[in-house]
């Protein structure tokens, strides 16, 4: 089997506010399948990421949404260079992302990773896959 597409589903307060996080970082938005209750930032073809109000968001699940000091999932995504990575991250702390922790270098994997406006964890990363060690 092989998923098609992704879309991860992400509470937020301020759907607006988020928009333009994610334009100022360099994403687009399917504005197809936004509106005033939730945003769809595309990550790349395949991947998406559906910010969706708290309120509207509670309708899809009866668990409570968790608040802003906890962490309920980490999204890693993987862009093409050691540059990249540091592009976005140095964007989204420029625009009001908090830095995660400090960038890590494996030799073959770098990532770098901040905390978002509402709070969610991204690790940014790039692989050179002709730099895996056979071992790990």
């Amino acid at each position: 089997m092989k998923i098609n597409q992704i879309y991860v589903n992400l509470p937020v307060k301020d759907i607006q506010k988020t928009k333009e996080f994610w334009t100022k970082l360099g994403f687009s938005v399917n504005n197809q399948i936004s509106d005033e209750r939730a945003v769809c930032i595309i990550l790349n073809d395949n991947s998406f990421v559906m910010f969706i109000t708290e309120e509207y968001f509670q309708t899809f699940s009866e668990k409570p949404v968790p608040k802003g000091d906890t962490t309920q999932v980490l999204i890693a995504i993987s862009l093409s260079s050691r540059e990249e990575v540091d592009q976005v991250v140095n964007a989204a702390v420029a625009n009001g992302a908090t830095q995660h922790e400090e960038p890590q270098d494996y030799g073959w994997m770098y990532h770098n990773s901040f905390w978002d406006i509402n709070g969610h964890g991204w690790n940014v990363t790039f692989t050179d896959a002709s730099q895996i060690p056979s071992q790990l």
